[in-house]
Protein backbone atom coordinates (compact mmCIF):
# COMPACT_ATOMS: atom_id res chain seq x y z
CA UNK A 1 0.00 0.00 0.00
CA UNK A 2 1.26 3.66 -0.54
CA UNK A 3 2.47 5.17 2.07
CA UNK A 4 1.17 9.17 3.41
CA UNK A 5 4.25 10.53 2.35
CA UNK A 6 4.81 8.93 -1.05
CA UNK A 7 5.46 12.03 -3.36
CA UNK A 8 6.87 12.22 -7.00
CA UNK A 9 7.91 15.46 -7.32
CA UNK A 10 8.55 17.19 -10.82
CA UNK A 11 10.35 20.73 -11.76
CA UNK A 12 9.23 23.66 -9.71
CA UNK A 13 6.28 26.07 -9.89
CA UNK A 14 6.95 29.46 -11.87
CA UNK A 15 7.88 32.10 -8.94
CA UNK A 16 4.67 33.96 -7.77
CA UNK A 17 2.06 31.23 -9.19
CA UNK A 18 1.05 28.54 -6.35
CA UNK A 19 0.58 25.23 -7.19
CA UNK A 20 -3.23 23.77 -8.17
CA UNK A 21 -4.27 22.20 -4.45
CA UNK A 22 -6.73 19.84 -5.61
CA UNK A 23 -7.88 16.39 -3.48
CA UNK A 24 -8.42 12.94 -5.89
CA UNK A 25 -9.99 9.80 -5.38
CA UNK A 26 -8.13 6.72 -5.75
CA UNK A 27 -10.85 3.83 -6.70
CA UNK A 28 -9.77 0.36 -8.06
CA UNK A 29 -11.39 -1.71 -9.33
CA UNK A 30 -9.94 -5.54 -10.91
CA UNK A 31 -6.58 -3.41 -11.01
CA UNK A 32 -7.65 -0.38 -12.79
CA UNK A 33 -8.00 3.03 -12.21
CA UNK A 34 -11.61 5.11 -12.42
CA UNK A 35 -10.97 7.95 -14.23
CA UNK A 36 -13.76 10.73 -15.36
CA UNK A 37 -14.02 13.18 -18.55
CA UNK A 38 -15.77 16.42 -18.53
CA UNK A 39 -17.61 17.62 -21.02
CA UNK A 40 -15.84 19.67 -23.65
CA UNK A 41 -12.49 18.14 -22.74
CA UNK A 42 -10.46 14.51 -24.21
CA UNK A 43 -8.63 13.98 -21.07
CA UNK A 44 -9.48 11.83 -18.24
CA UNK A 45 -8.46 12.78 -15.15
CA UNK A 46 -8.93 10.40 -11.08
CA UNK A 47 -12.53 11.97 -9.95
CA UNK A 48 -11.99 14.99 -7.62
CA UNK A 49 -11.08 18.70 -7.42
CA UNK A 50 -10.77 22.07 -5.95
CA UNK A 51 -11.51 22.99 -2.51
CA UNK A 52 -14.13 25.35 -1.82
CA UNK A 53 -13.56 28.10 0.97
CA UNK A 54 -13.62 26.65 4.15
CA UNK A 55 -13.23 23.64 2.97
CA UNK A 56 -10.73 20.57 4.97
CA UNK A 57 -9.43 18.21 2.07
CA UNK A 58 -11.89 15.59 3.13
CA UNK A 59 -15.14 17.89 2.85
CA UNK A 60 -13.53 18.30 -0.31
CA UNK A 61 -13.23 14.81 -1.27
CA UNK A 62 -17.02 14.05 -0.15
CA UNK A 63 -18.61 16.79 -1.95
CA UNK A 64 -16.47 16.30 -5.71
CA UNK A 65 -17.10 12.25 -5.85
CA UNK A 66 -20.41 12.76 -4.96
CA UNK A 67 -21.06 15.88 -7.48
CA UNK A 68 -19.03 14.32 -10.04
CA UNK A 69 -20.46 10.39 -9.68
CA UNK A 70 -23.18 10.44 -7.11
CA UNK A 71 -20.56 7.93 -4.79
CA UNK A 72 -21.06 9.01 -1.00
CA UNK A 73 -18.19 8.44 0.29
CA UNK A 74 -17.47 6.66 4.39
CA UNK A 75 -15.57 9.38 5.56
CA UNK A 76 -14.19 7.50 8.59
CA UNK A 77 -12.37 5.32 5.63
CA UNK A 78 -10.33 8.25 4.08
CA UNK A 79 -6.72 7.09 4.02
CA UNK A 80 -4.06 9.60 2.21
CA UNK A 81 -2.74 7.52 -0.63
CA UNK A 82 -0.19 9.60 -1.98
CA UNK A 83 0.60 13.65 -2.92
CA UNK A 84 1.96 14.08 -6.46
CA UNK A 85 2.99 17.66 -8.03
CA UNK A 86 2.83 17.77 -11.59
CA UNK A 87 2.77 20.01 -14.76
CA UNK A 88 -0.82 21.34 -14.54
CA UNK A 89 -2.95 19.92 -17.92
CA UNK A 90 -5.53 21.91 -19.84
CA UNK A 91 -6.59 25.27 -19.37
CA UNK A 92 -3.61 25.17 -16.63
CA UNK A 93 -1.32 24.59 -18.30
CA UNK A 94 1.99 26.09 -17.50
CA UNK A 95 1.16 25.76 -14.03
CA UNK A 96 2.42 22.75 -11.10
CA UNK A 97 -0.94 20.87 -9.69
CA UNK A 98 -0.73 19.89 -5.94
CA UNK A 99 -2.77 16.58 -5.83
CA UNK A 100 -3.74 14.76 -2.49
CA UNK A 101 -4.72 11.25 -3.48
CA UNK A 102 -6.74 9.09 -0.67
CA UNK A 103 -8.41 5.72 -0.81
CA UNK A 104 -11.98 5.57 0.48
CA UNK A 105 -14.56 2.99 0.18
CA UNK A 106 -18.25 4.22 -0.88
CA UNK A 107 -21.18 4.09 2.37
CA UNK A 108 -23.01 1.03 2.33
CA UNK A 109 -26.19 1.32 -0.07
CA UNK A 110 -24.27 4.53 -2.29
CA UNK A 111 -25.25 4.60 -5.66
CA UNK A 112 -22.90 2.57 -8.02
CA UNK A 113 -20.50 5.26 -10.18
CA UNK A 114 -22.17 7.36 -12.96
CA UNK A 115 -21.09 10.36 -15.01
CA UNK A 116 -23.00 13.20 -13.25
CA UNK A 117 -22.54 17.30 -13.16
CA UNK A 118 -20.35 18.29 -15.39
CA UNK A 119 -18.70 14.21 -16.17
CA UNK A 120 -19.51 13.54 -19.25
CA UNK A 121 -17.40 9.87 -19.17
CA UNK A 122 -16.21 7.32 -16.50
CA UNK A 123 -13.67 4.64 -17.39
CA UNK A 124 -11.31 2.36 -15.71
CA UNK A 125 -7.60 2.73 -16.77
CA UNK A 126 -4.14 1.30 -16.32
CA UNK A 127 -1.19 2.75 -16.88
CA UNK A 128 -1.04 1.96 -20.16
CA UNK A 129 -3.98 4.46 -20.76
CA UNK A 130 -1.78 7.21 -19.77
CA UNK A 131 -1.58 8.82 -22.88
CA UNK A 132 -5.11 9.78 -22.65
CA UNK A 133 -5.01 11.36 -18.78
CA UNK A 134 -3.20 13.96 -16.93
CA UNK A 135 0.34 14.26 -15.69
CA UNK A 136 -0.40 14.25 -12.80
CA UNK A 137 -2.67 10.75 -12.82
CA UNK A 138 0.29 9.57 -14.51
CA UNK A 139 2.57 9.98 -11.98
CA UNK A 140 -0.12 8.35 -9.61
CA UNK A 141 -0.82 5.48 -11.99
CA UNK A 142 3.24 4.83 -11.66
CA UNK A 143 3.20 4.52 -7.80
CA UNK A 144 0.20 2.24 -7.86
CA UNK A 145 1.69 0.05 -10.12
CA UNK A 146 4.91 -0.29 -8.13
CA UNK A 147 3.09 -0.94 -5.07
CA UNK A 148 0.97 -3.66 -7.36
CA UNK A 149 -2.75 -2.26 -7.20
CA UNK A 150 -2.75 -1.02 -10.58
CA UNK A 151 -2.18 -3.11 -13.98
CA UNK A 152 0.48 -1.40 -16.12
CA UNK A 153 -1.28 -2.63 -19.02
CA UNK A 154 -5.11 -4.07 -19.75
CA UNK A 155 -5.47 -7.78 -20.27
CA UNK A 156 -6.51 -8.43 -24.11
Amino acid sequence: MLTPDAQVPDAQPPAGRPPLDVVAWVCLRDGLLLHVRTRGNSAFYVPGGKREPGESDAEALLREVREELGVLLDPSSLRLAATIEAPAHGVHEGRQVRMLCFFADPLPGSPPAAPASEIAELRWLALSDGPITAPADIRLMELLVAQGLLDASRAV
